[in-house]
C-alpha cells in the first residue's frame, strides 16, 4: 500500500496533469487578459464561492471531522479536462473553460495549501498528530500539479507535432488512470462504502448541485453571454477528483478524508450530464 500511495498515485496524477498541459497553449492564458470579465466571474466562483459554500455545509452538516476536511479538499480542487469536453457538448464557451482549467490548476499551488491547512486546523483541531504546513503542502502540490502541466505546455509549444500525435492517446490513458484512482479509493474503503456514502453522498450532491446553480446565477448576472454561462456552471460543478483524492491520501493517509472526493467524483458526472442534456434540448 505504501508503494501505491508514495509512487503510483503521484505518478498517475502527474501524468493526468501532463495530459492537461498537452492540450494547452500560451494563448489560453493570454485569453484571460483579452476577456477578463468572463474569466473573473468563473475564477471567483470556483476559487472563493465554492470553498465558502463547502465550508458552510461542512460546518452545519452533521459529519465526522475527517469528512468535513475531505469536503473542503474536493471544493478547493481545480476543474479537470472533463469539464472542457462537457462544455463542448453543452454548446458552451470551450475556450473560456480551457482558460479556467489551466489558470486555476496552476493557482491551486497556492489555494489548496491555504484552504486545506486552514480546514485541517478548523475541523480537526488538535486531534491529529501530523503537523501540516502551508509550505510543505504547496511544494507537494507544485510537484504533482504545476510541474507536469508546465512540461505538457512546453511540449505543446516547442514540439506541437509530437503533442498532437500523443495528445489523444494521453487523454485516454489519463481517463483510465482517473478511473483507476477512483476505483482504488472505493475498493480501499469497500467495507464501509455504504456507510460512507450515507454520510457523505448527500452533502456532496448538495454541494455539487448548489454550486452549479450559484455559478449559473452569477454568470447569468455578470458574464457576457449564454455560452459563457454554460462554461462557468460546468467548470464549477466538475472538480479534479484525482487531485483531491491524492491530496487526501498523501497528506492524511486516506481514510475518511478521501470519501467526499470519491462520492463527489461519482455524482458530478451524473448532474453535469443532466445539465448538458437539458441544454441540448433548449430548456435552459
Amino acid at each position: 500500500m505504501g508503494f501505491i500511495v508514495d509512487v503510483i498515485l503521484p505518478l498517475a496524477l502527474a501524468f493526468i496533469m501532463f495530459s492537461l498541459g498537452l492540450g494547452l497553449t500560451f494563448d489560453d492564458f493570454a485569453r484571460v487578459a483579452r476577456r477578463p470579465r468572463d474569466f473573473t466571474v468563473g475564477a471567483l466562483s470556483q476559487i472563493l464561492v465554492l470553498p465558502a459554500v463547502a465550508f458552510i455545509l461542512a460546518s452545519l452538516w452533521p459529519m465526522a471531522p475527517e469528512l468535513a476536511l475531505g469536503l473542503m479538499i474536493i471544493a478547493v480542487a481545480p476543474g479537470g479536462v472533463t469539464s472542457n469536453i462537457l462544455t463542448a457538448f453543452g454548446r458552451g464557451d470551450v475556450a473560456l473553460s480551457i482558460s479556467l482549467t489551466a489558470v486555476i490548476s496552476l493557482l491551486s499551488v497556492v489555494t489548496i495549501p491555504l484552504i486545506v491547512v486552514f480546514s485541517y486546523g478548523h475541523f480537526m483541531g488538535e486531534s491529529m498528530e501530523k503537523e501540516i504546513s502551508v509550505a510543505g503542502t504547496a511544494f507537494s502540490v507544485f510537484l504533482i500539479v504545476a510541474v507536469p502541466v508546465l512540461i505538457g505546455l512546453l511540449v505543446r509549444r516547442f514540439a506541437e507535432g509530437l503533442a498532437q500525435r500523443v495528445g489523444r492517446p494521453a487523454n485516454r490513458i489519463a481517463a483510465g488512470l482517473f478511473v483507476l484512482v477512483l476505483v482504488g479509493a472505493i475498493v480501499a474503503e469497500r467495507a464501509n462504502l455504504v456507510a460512507y456514502f450515507a454520510q457523505a453522498g448527500l452533502v456532496t450532491l448538495v454541494l455539487n448541485v448548489l454550486m452549479m446553480i450559484i455559478a449559473w446565477l452569477l454568470a447569468h448576472s455578470f458574464a457576457t453571454g449564454p455560452r459563457q454561462k454554460v462554461a462557468i456552471a460546468i467548470e464549477c460543478g466538475l472538480q479534479n477528483g484525482t487531485l483531491a483524492i491524492a491530496v487526501a491520501v498523501l497528506l492524511f493517509g486516506g481514510g475518511l478524508a478521501t470519501v467526499p472526493a470519491a462520492t463527489y467524483s461519482l455524482i458530478m458526472f451524473g448532474t453535469a450530464l443532466v445539465y448538458v442534456a437539458l441544454l441540448r434540448r433548449g430548456r435552459t
